[in-house]
């Protein structure tokens, strides 16, 4: 039976032999709930990078939406910001879309210079996707959660225990990180937004001083966007 190893923040991924598991990258809040959102709505692909230069410089280069956040708001010299709703269908169909965010693409580029070969994102909105795909692979696997600036947080540690739930039958929890994600779903899963606002979860509370409720409550809904982004040559695409 393969197992899951769950990875709480970027600043324990040097723990973990990348190269040898299928990696889910994890920002709930908002930038894997927003790339699976954008490539649901039509996006050509999206080239997650991890700096404000490159994002802009790509952009020019191929013509292409430059779009992220730093600490939560549209970072300077950036056309868009990480909120899911800025990516409709009419906006992003056959586009594509340079993404920079302040924790999920930096781990993406963290997970790829520690050699992992396959890479997939994953987030509420596309739940379904992700637990589909690596039942197929049945290979060992590491949830990737991007966490706030290396600090753990609830959002991304759900998400891992709700694929725990999911594929708790055919894969094995590997590690105490993994069993106290699970059972930290398993607590929260008749309401999730009540739960992250009950325990005054950072992420949510800095989103809701923004004004983004709305946002909060798309990334804690599952299936809203249900396809699996995999990273290939450079680009986030739809499998």
């Amino acid at each position: 039976m393969p197992s899951i190893i769950t990875c709480f923040s970027p600043a324990l991924l040097h723990l973990e032999e990348v190269n040898k598991r299928t990696v889910v990258i994890i920002d709930v809040l908002r930038a894997t709930s927003t790339i699976a959102t954008a490539l649901f709505n039509g996006a050509k692909a999206i080239i997650p990078v991890d700096n404000v230069a490159d994002c802009i410089r790509i952009g020019k280069q191929i013509d292409g939406i430059t779009a992220g956040e730093r600490d939560g708001k549209i970072a300077e010299g950036l056309e868009h910001g990480n909120s899911p709703f800025e990516y409709s269908p009419g906006f992003i169909n056959e586009k594509v879309l340079v993404l920079t965010t302040t924790n999920g693409t930096k781990l993406l580029h963290m997970a790829l210079d520690k050699g992992a070969k396959d890479i997939v994102t994953g987030s509420f909105p596309n739940l379904t996707a992700v637990c589909d795909y690596l039942q197929q692979k049945n290979e060992n696997v590491i949830l990737a959660c991007a966490g706030w600036k290396d600090r753990v947080n609830i959002e991304d540690s759900l998400f891992a225990g709700a694929v725990l739930n999911r594929l708790k039958n055919s894969f094995d929890p590997e590690g105490d990180s993994s069993k106290i994600a699970h059972n930290l779903y398993v607590n929260a899963q008749k309401n999730l937004y009540g739960f992250m606002k009950k325990n005054n979860a950072s992420h949510y509370h800095r989103l809701t001083n923004f004004g983004l409720e709305k946002d909060i409550r798309y990334c804690l809904t599952e299936d809203v966007a249900n396809v699996l982004p995999v990273y290939k040559e450079g680009k986030l695409v739809k499998e």
